[in-house]
């Protein structure tokens, strides 16, 4: 049984939930995002991983684009992990200074789709998520990843734009890294539900893993390469699980991105996975999708 309480202090919201015998605290961050699902998606989110039976889930959100930042001061310390459904106005430098702190300590994230568009001028982000994409990010961002050979490596001398999309379709993910907890189990190849691939992502680039990867076919405006959509990123002692799924609702309700959600949130804490993989995951050639 689920207690919800909300607690507003001028433009700071926070919801709180609070469920018996969860292991693990996680706050999502929302409260801009140029994806409008926003408020949907936080609280779906939220359901699933609740339904885990793992995590105890707040959601707290920003004031809104144009109000004081500096308001926005949640104390990261008393969560496992944070999961960022968040692409907006840079936070204020003390709540930057806090969310660095926090993860350099052993704290965990979660990055969702658009999360990765956010704050290109914050060195500190940018190394946490690996790559991202928009928000003028350019050659000066850092390399794209490629797959040459069955190895990612950094490629430094193609210019172009950091983030882009085709046209949204349903594509199938290949995983990279079979032995990672946050994938072990999981078929070699999966089908997603229709979603933007993400592609031509840049950043730092530093430490990541690419757990899983979709091909970007030129024939839906894509780049004919693999583009990462699962990464794994270490951050002094904490961990980043980067997934790029989950522009619409459709696209959450994916049984691999509600696995894979599930999965690397429990790993962001722990660095360990202790669930298996469930029977309506999708397969190489047909979705699977869930109602909440």
């Amino acid at each position: 049984m689920f207690v919800k309480t909300k607690l507003a202090l001028a433009a700071l919201s926070l919801t709180i939930s609070f469920a018996a015998n969860a292991e693990h605290r996680v706050l999502i961050v929302e409260g801009q995002n140029n994806h409008k699902i926003w408020p949907e998606s936080s609280p779906l989110m939220k359901g699933w991983l609740e339904q885990t039976g793992l995590f105890t889930v707040d959601i707290v959100r920003t004031p809104p684009a144009g109000g004081d930042m500096s308001v926005f001061k949640p104390d990261f310390t008393a969560y496992d992990v944070v999961l960022s459904n968040y692409n907006g106005e840079p936070w204020s430098a003390a709540t930057e200074k806090a969310f660095e702190e926090f993860v350099a300590g052993g704290g965990g994230v979660v990055s969702v789709h658009a999360a990765n568009n956010s704050f290109p001028a914050w060195k500190a982000y940018n190394e946490m998520i690996g790559i991202g994409g928009w928000g003028d990010r350019m050659e000066s961002a850092g390399p794209y990843l490629r797959l040459r050979e069955g190895k990612w490596v950094q490629d430094k001398t193609t210019p172009g734009r950091g983030g882009a999309h085709g046209t949204r379709h349903g594509f199938q993910v290949e995983i990279r890294e079979p032995a990672h907890p946050i994938v072990e189990g999981l078929p070699a190849v999966w089908m997603h539900t229709e979603d933007e691939l993400y592609d031509r992502l840049r950043g730092p680039a530093m430490n990541v893993t690419v757990l899983a990867s979709a091909y970007s076919a030129p024939e839906t405006r894509g780049t004919g390469e693999h583009e990462p959509v699962l990464m794994v990123i270490p951050y002094g002692k904490g961990r980043v699980f980067h997934t790029t799924l989950g522009h619409q609702m459709i696209s959450q309700k994916c049984v691999g991105f509600i696995t894979t959600l599930q999965r690397g949130t429990e790993w962001a804490a722990t660095g360990k996975v202790t669930q298996k993989v469930p029977a309506d995951f999708p397969s190489k050639d047909s979705v699977s999708v869930r109602e909440p």
